[in-house]
């Protein structure tokens, strides 16, 4: 979030941005007849995959659209698993949109008298895993066939709304790209039903329209939210002073700025994403929800000390003096909690005592503890705020009395409100949690319950029976009758979004996989998704972690030692008989630099010797004893960019080399790929000028069959850059060569090698599988058993049984044999 960037980062990222540019529409487009050409031609597509979940946990929800005539049909949008119909209240679901060109989505809207719907691809919640669109597609067949809108800069669509009575009128929310400036941001209306487009409302290149609603009395009348927001893989700016509230009277041709000073509602550089519902029994009635990233006054951020102990934000800012008026049993407590990790030597005593003697920087807890995921909730921004008007926009008014804690720093990826058809003051707010206001907003109460995931997308409330909420989370969908007292689950899609995949070596072999927002889970590989888990209470899905669910290890002499972990680095080692548990991260002393963490921290567990492990940061750590203990081995192994408020600068990717113990790769996120051939004690920088500079590497990958190959994939995604990079050295790096050049532009997450033939390897894109039999010099896309397109995040090779497993980030798992590829393979 922050708005002045020091010269040197300004700088510093102008460098690292100069070789590469947004992938321009037209060559993107291209890329997708290059996809079917690829996918037309495969013999691959003789053998099929396998889903083998899970559905027991979901993936996210960005959209509801529900037939007014009978709330039993519905249709469901997940982030990246695609469109999903039911008409059984959600018992099952069927899928509508995977016959497509992109499977993202932003937003939905259905004409139900004319059946047509409407998707806008492209996720608008501008996360890590926000995958950019096309631009818009229409079905009048229920996805039998999908005809193609246009818009393809768009990239991330808030909102499709339709015409309340001309099905040939629409208007739509265009965000604009994540990661880079776009002019093509802002309000497009069409009047021919997708044929034609007009540019309506446009502010600049880095505010776009997240949001828009319509008086359906009068749909001339129209409300859109424009947003300032700018992402790059550094920093994260969620607000700025062109973000607003724009009301159209002609139908959209022309707006006007109605969150003006004198409004009531705010405005400068604090204002961030905001939400929008017309009251459509009242449309003067309108509700702005806001994510207000101004900081709190100094008098509502209250010290903890009244609380009867400290917390880290207590910490931050002292000077020597306050620090050593700290109550000494507070401090106390504070250091020899486990969960903060202090060295235990430094007692609240010795503490003091180095502070007072300058030895240690008063600061110094808060700058030993402070760290990327605690920027999530330790940042004092005012949140969350919900406004009222009752003139059409005219004025506002704040409704809520008390804070609104549902936001945290992340409010970008909430920031919608929704009000009852049939109740002005019947109100619901999504975000960490989910809330209801009966009084219009004065006060709120939580609806969510132990079957409810966090992080809430969408909410619909039925406008004929009262109690009727459907629900839209990180975790997939519920449903309540009685206004969120109770909920069930309606997750039989397997749409999870798997970070990362990989088996052990038991029989029948189990597969594990880390998700976002969803922990960390495996299964046997044999799995075939029942509902008669219901009926016997026993999925076969165990859950062995929390949080965003990242990379997981598994040690194959008793296939029960499982290192796993969550974002940033938060690794454990679990034993799955005794349940035995050991926190896992490098260590540092007080006073010494932070280590740098990515969002995904790579582990490899050494098949040479499996009591060792390797972790990476932004330094190369290693431990002898199952990570008991690790050595902090290497100098910074990035280039070691300026910091925003984003990670940046990290190990991305470890590989060892199956033939010689001690010979790693690192790959970072800034562009670097480092080899050691000792163990980890001295590296040398390998990056060949043939890449593009700055990218971030996706994958090292070394071979099972020459100590000297390895290969390489860099990624473009957080630069908007989706061409596929995949790279080759026969020579430890000291020379590259780029393989697989017929791919499309789509950006590439891995590469594997097949378990019996080099010839064949396996790349995991964010459009799907491809491979290539000869080396790299040619692909086909493997697509039978999968949706057309869908991210491959991670690929998992189980040599034993000769099986590929995909890890996808919006499909959950899938499985195949691999004797038909190396068969084509031997023919060729």
């Amino acid at each position: 979030m922050r708005k002045l960037l020091p010269l040197l980062l300004i700088v510093g990222c102008f460098r690292l941005q100069a070789q590469v540019k947004p992938t321009p529409a037209a060559d993107r487009l291209k890329s997708i007849e290059q996809r079917k050409a690829l996918n037309a031609q495969s013999p691959l597509n003789n053998t099929a995959f396998r889903s083998i979940g899970p559905s027991v946990m979901s993936g996210r929800v960005v959209d509801i659209d529900v037939n007014p005539a009978d709330p039993t049909e519905f249709y469901v949008a997940y982030a990246t698993g695609g469109l999903w119909q039911t008409v059984n209240n959600g018992q099952s679901f069927v899928p509508v949109f995977d016959s497509a060109d992109i499977i993202t989505i932003g937003d939905i809207a259905v004409n139900w008298k004319t059946r047509s719907i409407w998707v806008g691809t492209g996720e608008v919640n501008s996360s890590r895993s926000t995958y950019a669109g096309l631009g818009v597609y229409k079905s009048d067949n229920n996805g039998k066939t999908w005809e193609y809108l246009g818009l393809p800069e768009s990239h991330h669509i808030g909102k499709v709304q339709l015409h309340p009575t001309d099905p040939n009128t629409a208007w739509v929310a265009v965000m604009g790209h994540l990661y880079s400036p776009n002019k093509d941001r802002g309000v497009y209306k069409t009047t021919d039903g997708g044929k034609t487009w007009k540019h309506t409302l446009y502010i600049d290149e880095n505010t776009g329209s997240v949001e828009l609603d319509i008086n359906p009395q009068n749909p001339n009348e129209l409300y859109a939210a424009m947003w300032y927001r700018t992402r790059r893989a550094w920093n994260f700016e969620e607000s700025g002073k062109t973000s607003g509230i724009y009301k159209s009277t002609n139908g959209g041709e022309s707006w006007e700025l109605i969150s003006t000073p004198a409004s009531g509602f705010p405005t400068g550089e604090g204002v961030g994403r905001i939400g929008l519902a017309v009251y459509p029994q009242n449309p003067n009635i309108i509700y702005a929800v806001v994510d207000n990233n101004a900081r709190q006054a100094a008098n509502a951020v209250r010290r903890s000390q009244d609380t009867g102990r400290l917390s880290l934000r207590d910490f931050k800012d002292l000077s020597k003096e306050q620090f050593l008026a700290l109550d000494d049993k507070k401090l106390a407590a504070f250091v020899s909690s486990p969960r903060n990790g202090i060295p235990a030597r430094y007692t609240a005593a010795k503490l003091k005592e180095l502070v007072g003697s300058g030895s240690l920087a008063p600061t110094v807890i808060w700058d030993y503890l402070y760290d990327a995921n605690t920027a999530l909730f330790e940042t004092p921004i005012i949140g969350c705020e919900l406004y009222r008007s009752d003139d059409a926009g005219k004025t506002w008014r704040k409704t809520n009395k008390e804070p609104i804690n549902i936001y945290s720093t992340y409010g970008y990826y909430f920031g919608m409100v929704f009000v009852s058809p049939a109740n002005e003051n019947k109100v619901i707010l999504t975000g960490v949690d989910l809330l209801l206001s009966t009084d219009g907003g004065v006060s709120f109460k939580s609806i969510d319950k132990d079957n409810v995931h966090s992080d809430h997308h969408m909410a619909w409330m039925s406008p004929h029976k009262e109690g009727h909420i459907i629900n839209g989370n990180d975790g997939g969908l519920n449903i309540s009758y009685d206004n969120g007292a109770h909920w069930f689950k309606a997750n039989t899609p397997a749409v999870g979004q798997f970070y990362a995949v990989t088996v052990d070596m038991a029989r029948p072999y189990n597969v594990y996989g880390g998700l976002q927002d969803n922990g960390v889970w495996y299964a046997p590989s044999n799995t075939v998704e029942s509902m008669a888990w219901y009926d016997s209470g026993e999925n076969p899905y165990k859950r062995i972690g929390g949080g965003d669910g990242m990379q997981v290890q598994v040690d194959w002499r008793d296939n029960k030692t499982v290192y796993s972990g969550s974002q940033f680095g938060a690794y454990t080692r679990q034993n799955l008989l005794t349940k035995d548990r050991k926190f896992i991260r490098p260590a540092r002393d007080l006073g010494e630099p932070a280590y740098r963490f990515n969002w995904q921290t790579p582990i490899v567990l050494s098949r040479h010797n499996q009591d060792v492990l390797y972790y990476g940061s932004n330094k190369f750590h290693r431990s002898f004893s199952k990570g008991d203990s690790l050595v902090t081995l290497s100098a910074d192994l990035t280039t070691n960019p300026a910091q925003g408020d984003v990670p940046f600068g990290t190990i991305a990717t470890l590989s060892e080399s199956p033939l010689r113990f001690g010979l790693i790769y690192a790959g970072s996120d800034d562009g670097n790929i480092q080899i050691t051939k000792d163990g980890g004690y001295s590296w040398t920088l390998i990056n060949s000028k043939l890449m593009p500079k700055g990218l971030y590497v996706s994958r090292v990958t070394a071979s099972a069959f020459k100590e000297g190959r390895v290969y390489a994939s860099l990624n473009g995604y957080r630069n908007d850059h989706f061409n596929a990079y995949v790279y080759v050295s026969e020579d430890y790096g000291a020379t590259w060569k780029q393989i697989a050049k017929d791919l499309p532009a789509e950006p590439v997450n891995v590469v594997k090698e097949d378990p019996n033939n080099e010839n064949i390897i396996y790349i995991g894109t964010d459009g799907g599988l491809y491979v290539s039999m000869d080396g790299g010099n040619s692909s086909i896309k493997w697509s039978k058993g999968l949706p057309y397109s869908i991210p491959v995040h991670d690929i998992a090779i189980q040599p034993r049984d000769n099986e590929i497993v995909l890890g996808t980030h919006g499909r959950s798992l899938y499985v195949a044999g691999l004797a038909a590829v190396q068969q084509l393979a031997k023919g060729k």
